[in-house]
């Protein structure tokens, strides 16, 4: 059973936010470029950014399949130590030219979406429509409150996925925690850390998986980014409320300050 304070009415176009048991998701102002910066660091994290979820999942899922598949970050490793003979030995060419139009994609359709949304968010704060500020459900209770960003940064730095947790981004943090394990499984980064503490380098370096090790500074840069952002633009969406409902409830009841000091 789901419970909110908001019923919608139809002279409501637009909300500028909607709080529900899975996160709040609501429309704010965004550099386009930045968005697009996303999506060329790793295709999907621009329309994650964008909580375009189902359009970034399957942008981030296609990053994994074809970048393992073609070894692209290996090829990477070996251009950037000057032995591009063994890059182009491993590259797979057979998926590696599937990885061009999607990526140019990517790029193109979080920027091109970043304009639109930004001229939706600014239609929707003329219209200034309300929108529910509290869900509860079976599982989980979900409310506006003001959050600390650097909190949200700390955590993330700990563990990508759990500064979405701290703001109750329930989908996109269960997402980056998982894949932030796999990726960590898979590229025997721990092994590698373990070998280092023991004084072993030499180990530590041959046993670590470039392949899949690429893939973390991205997960973890975009998790720190989009915990204080979304923490940042919650803490507003907050005090904007508070101040409609303050406003509309409240200020029509003045406080008559008389005019002469009765001593």
């Amino acid at each position: 059973m789901h419970v909110n304070n908001f019923k919608p009415s139809n002279n409501e176009r637009r909300f500028k936010a909607h709080v529900s048991t899975l996160g709040t998701t609501q429309l704010h102002l965004r550099n386009p470029y930045i968005i697009a910066w996303w999506s060329a660091a790793f295709p999907g994290f621009g329309h994650l950014l964008l909580s375009k979820y189902l359009r970034g999942y399957t942008l981030f899922l296609w990053e994994i399949l074809i970048n393992v598949m073609s070894k692209l970050n290996l090829a990477m490793v070996y251009s950037f130590t000057g032995n591009t003979e063994m890059a182009k030995e491993i590259l797979e060419p057979r998926w590696f030219l599937l990885y061009i139009p999607v990526y140019l994609f990517s790029i193109w359709d979080s920027y091109r979406t970043a304009v639109d949304m930004n001229r939706l968010c600014l239609l929707a704060e003329r219209e200034n429509a309300d929108f529910n500020t509290f869900a509860i459900g079976s599982f989980e209770i979900n409310y506006l409150d003001k959050r600390s960003p650097l909190m949200a940064v700390v955590w993330s730095l700990f563990m990508p996925g759990m500064g979405q947790l701290y703001i109750h981004r329930i989908v996109t943090g269960t997402f980056n925690l998982i894949w932030i394990i796999i990726f960590v499984y898979y590229s025997n980064l721990l092994l590698a850390v373990h070998s280092l503490f023991l004084g072993n380098i030499a180990q530590a370096t041959e046993v670590v998986n470039p392949q899949w090790l690429l893939f973390i500074p991205s997960l973890y840069g975009f998790s720190v980014y989009d915990a204080y952002v979304n923490t940042v633009e919650n803490n507003k969406l907050y005090e904007n409320e508070q101040r409609k409902f303050l406003q509309k409830h409240y200020q029509q009841y003045r406080v008559k300050i008389p005019s002469q000091i009765v001593r």
